[in-house]
C-alpha cells in the first residue's frame, strides 16, 4: 500500500508539472504579472492537498477555512486528472494540425465543465427502493422497512447543514431499522467532534434500532476516538458482534476486511440461529461467498463509491464482484451502496450519492 501511494504521488506532481508548463506556455504572451499570478495561485492550490493532511492532527480548526481547504485540496486531485487527459488529447491534435493554438484554454474549458456538473451531481441523493422477500419468519410481523447507508465521511467535507439534510431524507421515510455500512467518519475525529455532529445523529429516528460496523476510515481516524464519539450517539456500533431484535431478526456486524484478526466466517457459522432471518454489514465486499457460509440472508456493503468518478469506476468494476447495487447468489442477498456521501473530492461523475430502502417482507 505504501508503494501505491508513493506512485499516486508521483503521478500528481508529474501532472501538476505538465498543466503548470503547459498553462505558462499559453500565457506566454502575458505580462510577467499575469504568469507570477497564475503560478502562486496555481502552486497554493497544489499544495494544499498536503496542507488538509497536515491539518488533520490540528485542533479547533475553523470548520469554514478547513472545509474550503479541503474541497480545492482534494478537488483539485481530479482537476489534475481530466487536465492531464484534456491537454494530452488536444497535444495529439495539434501533432496533426499545427494551427490549433487553443490546447490549454480548451482542456481547461473541458475540465471545469465536467467537475461543475459532478459537483451539482453529487449534492442529489437518490433513493433506490429494493423489494427483498425473506423465506424465513419474524415473530411479531411479516413486514419491516430498513434504510441502508454507508459512507458518510463526517469532516471537513461535510457541513452540520447538510448533515441535517441527509438525516431528515432518511427520518421521512419512517423506517423500522436504520444499517449504516461502515465510513462514517472521514480521515480525523476532531472536526466532527468540535463541530458536535453526534447531535445531528441523535436526529435519526427508527423503531427497532439503528446498527453500523466499523469501515476502514474508523481505523484511519482511530478507532477508539471513534467508538467514543459514537457511543455519544444513539447508534450501536457493532464490531464483530451481533444483536438479535424482539422480532427474531439477527443483525451481525463484522470487523472491516482490512483488520486481519477479525472472526472467521466459520465462526459465524456457528454463532447464528440459521432458522431466523439474518443481515450481515460489513464494510469491503470482498469474499461475498463467506455470506453464504456463515448462513445470512441479506448482506449490506458500501466502502467502493461506484468509482465516485469515471475512469475509477471501471477500476473498482474490476476489483470487486460487486462494485455496486444488487444481486442475489444462493440464498443470499447482497447489496453494495455507492455512499450517502463521499471520500475526497466534492465530485460524482458517473456515479451517484444514495440511500437504499429495503421493503423486507418474511414468510407469515
Amino acid at each position: 500500500m505504501p508503494l501505491f501511494f508513493l506512485f499516486l504521488l508521483a503521478g500528481y506532481i508529474l501532472g501538476n508539472v505538465y498543466i503548470f508548463v503547459r498553462g505558462l506556455q499559453a500565457l506566454s504572451q502575458f505580462s510577467f504579472l499575469i504568469r507570477g499570478t497564475f503560478s502562486v495561485c496555481y502552486w497554493i492550490c497544489a499544495l494544499l492537498l498536503i496542507a488538509i493532511f497536515a491539518l488533520r492532527g490540528v485542533k479547533h480548526v475553523p470548520f469554514t477555512l478547513g472545509h474550503v481547504f479541503f474541497q480545492i485540496g482534494t478537488g483539485w486531485l481530479i482537476f489534475v486528472l481530466y487536465m492531464v487527459v484534456f491537454l494530452a488529447c488536444t497535444d495529439l491534435i495539434k501533432l496533426f494540425n499545427h494551427a490549433f493554438q487553443y490546447g490549454f484554454l480548451t482542456s481547461i474549458l473541458l475540465t471545469f465543465s465536467l467537475l461543475l456538473y459532478g459537483f451539482i451531481n453529487h449534492q442529489h441523493i437518490n433513493k433506490q427502493v429494493i423489494n427483498i422477500s425473506f423465506n424465513k419468519s419474524l415473530a411479531d410481523t411479516d413486514k419491516l422497512k430498513i434504510v441502508a447507508l454507508s459512507d458518510w465521511h463526517l469532516g471537513l467535507g461535510i457541513s452540520n447543514d447538510r448533515l441535517r439534510k441527509n438525516i431528515d431524507l432518511i427520518n421521512a421515510e419512517k423506517p423500522d431499522i436504520i444499517l449504516i455500512g461502515g465510513d462514517l467518519i472521514d480521515n480525523s475525529i476532531l472536526p466532527v467532534n468540535d463541530r458536535e455532529m453526534d447531535k445531528e445523529l441523535n436526529r435519526l429516528e427508527a423503531r427497532l434500532g439503528i446498527f453500523m460496523a466499523p469501515g476502514n476510515h474508523e481505523y484511519i481516524s482511530g478507532f477508539n476516538a471513534c467508538r467514543d464519539f459514537i457511543s455519544k450517539t444513539t447508534i450501536q456500533l457493532l464490531r464483530d458482534s451481533m444483536v438479535t431484535l424482539p422480532c427474531g431478526l439477527q443483525i451481525i456486524g463484522r470487523d472491516d476486511y482490512s483488520r486481519r484478526k477479525r472472526l472467521k466466517a466459520i465462526d459465524w457459522a456457528k454463532l447464528i440461529d440459521k432458522s431466523k432471518p439474518a443481515i450481515l454489514i460489513d464494510h469491503q465486499p470482498f469474499n461475498l461467498q463467506e455470506a453464504q457460509q456463515i448462513g445470512v440472508d441479506l448482506q449490506l456493503s458500501g466502502h467502493t463509491h461506484n468509482g465516485q468518478i469515471i475512469p475509477l469506476k471501471f477500476v473498482t468494476d474490476k476489483m470487486f464482484e460487486i462494485s455496486y447495487g444488487y444481486r442475489k447468489m444462493g440464498g443470499t442477498h447482497y447489496y453494495v451502496t455507492s455512499g450517502i456521501s463521499l471520500w475526497g473530492p466534492p465530485f460524482r461523475i458517473g456515479s451517484a450519492s444514495e440511500i437504499a430502502v429495503f421493503e423486507c417482507s418474511f414468510v407469515k
